[in-house]
């Protein structure tokens, strides 16, 4: 297989075997329930406390009273769209109204809420927990803080973009080696899980 090149050099050559071990190890997360692709609700926050999002019973509370915020800027957004595509294509107005609906929420963050809306729009929103926000600011310059919620988000998924730009062919080749094994999944999340291992690896112990 194509080998999968990272920040700072680090290749990635068994990419199948680690993307294997660590989608069955979020197995609950993956195959979820979901509220379907043009709503929000309770169950996708609940099946994003099964991949390790901790959102609590009050931060839950909170989030749903933006349901009907989130909701719209959701169908703004088609439900294909895809970080692949050209940059001109793809919504990143919807995507930043979107990622504003959270705002201001006390104790939810990037990862808290891209781990809830990943399943909602999967070839667009990356998992922004806090190993990859680490990985995608190392070497860039700081957000400005005079920008919104939202498009600091916005900012790390076009980072995240070039990442995946620069690995789309191994990607896409990695991804149909994972479909043959039964895990749909798409470009975005492949990244992020080799993102995550390969981080983690390296994280002094």
């Amino acid at each position: 297989m194509i080998t999968i090149t990272l920040r700072g050099g680090i290749e990635i050559q068994n990419q199948l075997e680690v993307a294997l071990q660590f989608l069955g190890s979020y197995t609950s997360y993956e195959a979820g329930e979901s509220s379907g692709a043009r709503s929000f609700d309770e169950r996708d926050l609940r099946r994003a406390n099964r991949g390790g999002a901790r959102i609590s019973a009050a931060e839950i509370a909170a989030i749903l009273e933006r349901r009907p915020e989130i909701e719209r800027s959701l169908r703004a957004i088609p439900a294909r769209a895809s970080l692949t595509a050209t940059p001109g294509s793809i919504p990143w107005r919807p995507l930043t109204r979107l990622f504003d609906a959270f705002a201001d929420i006390r104790g939810v963050g990037f990862s808290k809420m891209t781990k809830a809306l990943h399943p909602k729009r999967p070839a667009l929103i990356p998992m922004l927990d806090s190993v990859v926000q680490a990985y995608l600011t190392r070497d860039e310059p700081e957000t400005p803080s005079s920008r919104s919620f939202g498009e600091r988000a916005v900012a790390l998924v076009r980072s995240y973009k070039s990442d995946l730009d620069r690995n789309r062919r191994a990607l896409r080749e990695l991804r149909r080696e994972l479909v043959k094994r039964g895990y749909a999944t798409t470009e975005v999340r492949i990244l992020d899980l080799l993102i995550w291992t390969a981080e983690e690896a390296v994280k002094p112990r």
